[in-house]
């Protein structure tokens, strides 16, 4: 299934919750006209059976049933709404100034929310709706109060995770104040994050609602949902046949109610997290994963592109009819500006594309197997061992409370049964090949340099001997001497190990001096392909020569000194 597919899902979820809601909604403002009767008026004998004028009965009183349910559903919905709006001001309140203010504020805060969220939530209901007796006011109360430390630690997280991105860190060395980030920047980041919270909480707001109800804790003047089920519990409904006309709908109209919210607000929440979205194979690659193809002219090469397309969500771009194939020994320089979507061809090589991008057509044969068509197995058993990836930021990529040594370990016995003694022999090895001491292994990555990690992140990559290496953006952060060793470190470990090597990378003139062949691309399209000299010295596309007429190009005498 496609993208297409995925937002359909989506769409389809959301209009189903829409579509609930919406007649949900439309009985709860038209109870006055569509009840056959007021809901406080003896319509009928006690425990009426249903008939034509009375279509769900009475109960032991003979109030019309139907009736009630209509008006009912105005209390249950009006509880939810503003219960779960209260909940969820307070919680943004509380996560946005404590993600964002952190210090003795947030510490305060937080605890407020550690306790809430330690209590469990119904005999805290109890309790608080004992004391401040029944009422509509009591259960809004109530309901807000148990709901908004759980909003409030995750906007929180999220906060806290934008406080420190580079764009809001840029507004506050400017002199913006609190206010002003929060407002501009903050605020408009997390809404998207607080709508599907909302929606999610009046769905529990209404279960809470018919819960107090039924206890006795709701408005005995304005009947619910759940008020209808306490008295028939309180009212001997069960004894005779009436439970059939007097729980059932009431129930009934809980249990769909909360299935329109639910399915509306987790429709809202995959379309506001796109990494939510379900991974699927297009139908494409079902069929191939069905009958498994190994094309020999394929296996030739250890990497194949073969007509790549690439999106991101429905109508966003990412690659187009991506091919080329890159041999034993080859290095292949996939250039272009950013958002170009060389990092997308790279991703979908090693099958790590985000769940928000979607294999369209085409495919990537790595060892002559098709990587879409992949079952998560197997692609666990590839990643690390045939194909290997540099990725763009070392720091990232190394867990800062573990050794080089011990990370390096890890990556070996992956996909090898040994010993430890052994795997640590095999670390020492690789530090050796990208040029480290064996003293790096008790090192911490904080402890070494940008270009250090990165040749440690390359043995990372080498741990297995793989046929394919990936480095995408592999010198990013790094200056351009670094940037001009670690390239060349590559040049000669593709070389020795025979890698088929693509380098993803800005940077035409470093990797013009390395590469076998060059790979232009521009908004999501291939626009060239072809050996270095073509592409340097006479290239066809006029993108092309606008970026090797651009590019600055290092002197001789500093790519002498890095090599």
């Amino acid at each position: 299934m496609s993208i297409i597919g995925t937002k359909t899902r989506s769409q389809r979820l959301a209009t189903a919750g829409t579509v609930i809601l919406g007649i949900l909604l439309l009985c709860a403002l038209a109870a006055p006209w569509l009840s056959p009767f007021d809901p406080a008026e003896r319509a009928t004998r006690p425990f009426a059976s249903p008939s034509w004028q009375h279509w769900l009965g009475a109960d032991d009183v003979g109030h019309d049933l139907l009736s009630m349910l209509l008006h009912g559903a105005r209390v249950s919905l009006f509880v939810g709404v503003v219960a779960a709006t209260v909940a969820t001001a307070i919680g943004t309140l509380v996560g946005v100034v404590a993600g964002y203010a952190r210090g003795v504020l947030d510490t305060v805060l937080m605890r407020a929310v550690d306790v809430v969220l330690s209590l469990p939530v119904l005999p805290l209901t109890i309790v608080i709706g004992v004391f401040a007796g029944p009422g509509l006011r009591t259960q809004i109360m109530v309901i807000s109060a148990v709901l908004w430390a759980g909003m409030a630690r995750e906007l929180r997280a999220q906060v806290l995770t934008l406080r420190e991105r580079d764009h809001i860190q840029a507004q506050r060395a400017m002199g913006a104040s609190a206010g002003y980030v929060l407002r501009r920047h903050i605020t408009p980041a997390v809404v998207p994050l607080v709508v599907p919270q909302f929606v999610l909480a009046v769905k529990t707001a209404i279960l809470l609602e018919a819960s107090l109800s039924f206890l006795g804790l709701g408005d005995i003047s304005a009947a619910s949902w759940g008020s209808m089920l306490s008295m028939a519990h309180s009212r001997n409904a069960f004894l005779t046949d009436a439970w059939l006309w007097w729980v059932l709908p009431p129930g009934i109209a809980i249990a769909v109610t909360v299935l329109g919210f639910a399915l509306l607000g987790n429709a809202i929440e995959e379309r506001a997290r796109p990494i939510l979205l379900p991974r699927k194979a297009s139908r494409r690659s079902r069929l191939r994963a069905a009958t498994p193809e190994t094309v020999a002219d394929d296996v030739q090469h250890p990497l194949v592109v073969d007509n790549l397309t690439v999106r991101y969500g429905a109508d966003g771009r990412g690659a187009t009819a991506v091919s080329f194939s890159i041999a034993p020994g080859e290095l292949l320089g996939l250039v272009g500006e950013s958002g170009s979507g060389k990092s997308t061809v790279a991703a979908a090589a090693v099958g790590l594309l985000p769940p928000a991008a979607h294999i369209v057509s085409g495919r990537v044969l790595v060892s002559g197997r098709d990587v879409a068509a992949m079952t998560p197995a197997e692609l666990r058993a590839m990643r690390g061992n045939r194909i290997g990836l540099v990725p763009q930021e070392a720091l990232s990529a190394l867990n800062p409370v573990m050794t080089i040594g011990s990370q390096l370990d890890e990556a070996v016995r992956a996909h090898r049964s040994c010993s430890r003694a052994d795997a640590r022999a095999r670390s020492l090895d690789l530090l050796a090949q990208v040029g480290l001491g064996a003293d790096r292994a008790d090192a911490y990555p904080h402890q070494l340099s940008g270009g250090m990690r990165q040749r440690v992140v390359i043995a990372m990559a080498l741990a297995n001997d793989p046929d394919v290496l990936i480095a995408d953006e592999p010198t990013s952060g790094l200056d351009v001497l670094r940037e001009a060793e670690v390239l060349a470190l590559l040049d000669d470990l593709r070389t020795r190990h025979s890698l088929a090597l693509l380098v993803v990378t800005h940077n035409l003139p470093v990797i013009e001096r390395i590469a076998d062949r060059i790979a232009v691309m521009k908004d999501g399209d291939l626009v060239e392909i072809g050996p270095v000299s073509q592409i340097t010295g006479a290239p066809e596309h006029p993108y092309t020569r606008h970026l090797v007429e651009s590019a600055p190009r290092l002197r001789p005498a500093l790519l002498e000194a890095a090599r």
